[in-house]
């Protein structure tokens, strides 16, 4: 359908079910979700002329001199929200975030997406992605406690969390989010989602969807769902693999390559140059993926999370991994970054890979050998960074990472991350209590 007849299908829908309250949503830089509602007599003008809010009180958007924005609705983004009551209904729109002269505005994370992928649009790409994200149960959002000692894939009664994930699905498929499959992950009271592929901007607006609709269905079961990346000690963190392929625009899969490619692994020499390039910058755009303090205690050596910047088939430690599930089937073909975690904001992580992927193309990188397993560090793979302080010196010396996501929110960025890293330096914890009090 074209815009005008998107409109128009959103105006009478909303008619037809008695929508009372339109919910305009959009992310800050550092990705939670905002939002304010309009009634439905206001919907027509707002597709047209804007809905004018306060950017100044949005963290990373603009300052007092100039906090005049407006939300211009994306009528394809139309959603009804299933948990709240039919009669006098509500739905959803996710907005584009404008100037008062119409432009968009550099510090929309959703705009910073949609620049990238037009970029590779341009070049003949349309990225796809299919992630899979990871995240705790708890009583209450007090203290972390683990409410089952369930294990990975596990089908047991001690599986606290089976009537909140069936639940889940149910509302997100309700909304149009298909879910591939849903599982209790590898830690007491984790479990995982993955949505299937869709092109990267509708991607991210289903992951922002799908971490409410986690939250608001765990608080209607009086539960309380984190995306914590290291909530608990001793146990696996929370990821958000990203599974990444490029199309053509015939529908195409350009990662796939012929059987009697190097290594057997069926990727083109595009797809190769895509992960050469997510390989080559991943300490510049890590603290894009990995975004909070917290982040860096799930990267630590365990044969699970990546700490180098390695690829491979059957190693889960490599931070790219060709999975190898279809053999021969065509569309299947992709990759898999590991290191994001659910923290991130996903336009502005997936505006950062894709850029890496497409500087890898556009540069001819070649790819390194696969990494098969051992000590990574005696090998040519960067380790990634350690900390968040390692990443922002990454990121900070980064040219492509400026270019990717705008001098707007990458200053923001810098300065947010900075204070959160100065401000966790200084913090004395429970743990420098424990052994220096008391012996000295």
């Amino acid at each position: 359908m074209t815009n005008e007849q998107n409109i128009d299908f959103v105006l009478r829908t909303v008619e037809e079910r008695d929508i009372r309250f339109i919910r305009l949503w959009f992310t800050d830089v550092l990705g939670n979700l905002k939002s304010f509602s309009i009634s439905p007599e206001d919907l027509e003008e707002a597709f047209e002329e804007g809905i004018g809010f306060d950017g100044s009180s949005v963290d990373g958007f603009a300052p007092l001199e100039e906090s005049d924005m407006l939300a211009f609705p994306d009528s394809e983004t139309f959603q009804i929200l299933p948990w709240r009551p039919e009669e006098s209904g509500v739905a959803r729109i996710f907005c584009d975030i404008k100037t008062p002269a119409g432009e968009a505005f550099a510090g929309d994370p959703r705009a910073a997406l949609e620049r990238v992928f037009r970029s590779a649009d341009e070049r003949g790409y349309v990225m796809n992605v299919g992630p899979e994200i990871e995240y705790f149960y708890f009583s209450d959002d007090k203290v972390p406690v683990p409410l089952d000692e369930a294990g990975y894939f596990d089908l047991t009664p001690f599986d606290s969390a089976r009537d909140l994930r069936r639940d889940t699905v149910l509302t997100l498929e309700q909304m149009s989010i298909p879910v591939e499959y849903s599982y209790h992950a590898v830690a007491p009271s984790q479990n995982g989602l993955s949505l299937r592929f869709s092109e990267a901007v509708s991607c991210a607006d289903n992951i922002m969807t799908a971490r409410l609709v986690v939250k608001q269905t765990a608080f209607a079961h009086d539960m309380y769902a984190s995306f914590m990346p290291k909530p608990l000690v001793g146990v696996a963190g929370s990821a958000m693999f990203m599974h990444q392929s490029l199309f053509d625009h015939d529908g195409n899969n350009v990662f796939w390559g012929a059987d009697d490619t190097p290594d057997d692994c069926h990727l083109s020499e595009t797809a190769r140059q895509y992960v050469a390039g997510l390989l080559k910058y991943a300490p510049e755009y890590t603290l894009v993926t990995n975004p909070t303090v917290n982040s860096y205690k799930r990267l630590v050596p365990n044969g699970e999370v990546p700490c180098y910047a390695t690829w491979g088939r059957k190693n889960r430690s490599a931070l790219v991994r060709v999975p190898m599930y279809k053999p021969g089937k065509h569309l299947s073909c992709r990759v898999e970054l590991r290191s994001p975690d659910p923290t991130c904001n996903p336009y502005l992580a997936m505006a950062a890979t894709l850029a890496a992927g497409m500087a890898g193309i556009e540069e001819g990188l070649k790819l390194p050998e696969e990494y098969c397993g051992g000590d990574a560090s005696q090998g040519d793979a960067v380790r990634l960074p350690r900390n968040l302080g390692e990443a922002i010196q990454a990121f900070e010396s980064s040219d492509l990472m400026r270019e990717a996501l705008g001098e707007h929110i990458f200053d923001f960025l810098l300065q947010e991350k900075r204070h959160e890293w100065e401000d966790y330096s200084t913090t004395v914890t429970d743990w420098e209590c424990e052994h220096y009090y008391a012996g000295f």
